[in-house]
């Protein structure tokens, strides 16, 4: 049994202690958050669905590095659901109170930060895993998973979104997460790996019709940054292309590309009547809420990984699709189930000592058989298809 903790009591980090406490052999979680308001309701919620007291809840200020590192010295594994930017400094407390984290990541230079934290962390025994979640995360270790499956890879491609299961308001979407995580994603540059080399392409462009199962059907693809996180560099010299897209229902891309294109993304700060006021804040202000439909929270996860390459000297192409949806039973998202059940089957590795030590990309950590064998446990079905050339048998 083991004793687990989630800093951020959010939509995610409560989803991945729901996770932990089913099947993290949790002798007990402590979620805690700095609202201690907030991290009693989620403790609450979960201790009611699980029917028994399991989840305790703790005030914390991940500022505060020093009660960090006290605050995580008798957990087995945590799991980091705070913003980005405070990954690293929880990643150091990790290491002097010797244990180990993963975190929601999403952000490839901190997590480039974290990772020169590695002979720090070997020295101390745990694993520090970061960009644990959907994508980064979910689709990096699918992407694995079927690169293992023949014996010289050459192209992979993920395919990845997070949608209503009805288009909803003025962007056909509605938001799951962060607005400053989604409209980082849509800035900035993505980091692929085409023709062998580490290449570098402009969010919002390369846009592409991909048709999935229904109820979701025919979707616009385009790239936007973040999502490939260490992977082109893992690769390089292993696969010729590592490339992700994320899915839209159709339309949103020229919307939002509008609004970019008027400057509404932009985060240099500009003065209206003498103040100034950062364009990217005044877009998070107006255009947050006006993407959360509470009375209607049912959403659909999305994600495609197709590896093409070479086995017993036949080309060979597989493709893994994964579809997942807001469960009413729970009150879950396919959002947070995806992303915070990512994580938690990472932590639940982590504390029975099945990854590395050293802090460690999550494509390089995380054993691809072992993660999908766990993932199939929650019974979120992963279709896999595998194309060969035809084969001729003669008499």
């Amino acid at each position: 049994m083991f004793r687990y903790a989630v800093i951020g009591a959010g939509m995610q980090g409560t989803a991945a202690a729901y996770d932990l406490a089913r099947f993290g052999d949790a002798e007990e979680i402590q979620i805690a958050d700095r609202d201690p308001a907030r991290a009693e309701e989620a403790a609450q919620r979960l201790n009611r669905m699980l029917g028994r007291s399991l989840v305790r809840p703790i005030a914390l200020d991940v500022r505060d590095e020093k009660a960090v590192v006290e605050f995580l010295r008798p957990i087995d594994a945590a799991i980091s659901a705070v913003p980005y930017r405070f990954n690293p400094l929880v990643a150091r407390a990790a290491i002097e109170a010797r244990t180990s984290l993963c975190d929601l990541g999403g952000h490839t230079p901190t997590t480039w930060e974290i990772l020169a934290l590695d002979e720090a962390a070997r020295e101390a025994g745990v694993s520090l895993i970061p960009d644990c979640g959907l994508m980064p995360g979910l689709g990096n270790t699918l992407a694995v998973y079927a690169m293992r499956r023949m014996d010289q890879p050459r192209h992979v491609r993920i395919w990845c979104g997070g949608l209503p299961q009805r288009p909803r308001g003025p962007l056909g979407y509605r938001l799951f997460f962060n607005i400053a995580g989604l409209t980082a994603e849509y800035t900035g540059k993505a980091v692929f790996l085409r023709q062998g080399r580490i290449v570098e392409v402009e969010a919002l462009t390369e846009p592409e019709t991909v048709i999935f199962p229904p109820p979701v059907g025919t979707c616009e693809a385009f790239v936007t940054s973040g999502g490939t996180s260490t992977c082109p560099w893992t690769f390089q010299g292993i696969l010729e292309t590592y490339e992700e897209k994320t899915v839209r229902y159709p339309g949103h891309l020229e919307r939002i590309r509008l609004l970019a294109e008027l400057g509404f993304l932009e985060t240099d700060p500009i003065e209206i009547d003498g103040v100034q006021v950062i364009p990217r804040e005044v877009f998070h202000r107006l255009v947050e809420p006006r993407l959360q439909f509470p009375e209607d929270p049912a959403d659909v996860v999305v994600l495609r990984v197709t590896c093409e390459g070479t086995h017993q000297g036949q080309a060979m192409e597989i493709t893994l699709d994964l579809m997942d949806f807001y469960d009413p039973e729970t009150g879950f998202t396919a959002m947070e189930r995806t992303t915070g059940w990512h994580a938690a089957i990472v932590a639940g590795m982590m504390a029975r000592g099945e990854t590395p030590r050293g802090a460690i990309p999550v494509e390089r950590a995380v054993d691809p058989e072992r993660f999908v064998a766990e993932w199939l446990r929650r019974g979120i079905p992963i279709q896999e298809t595998v194309r060969r050339p035809l084969q001729i048998h003669r008499p």
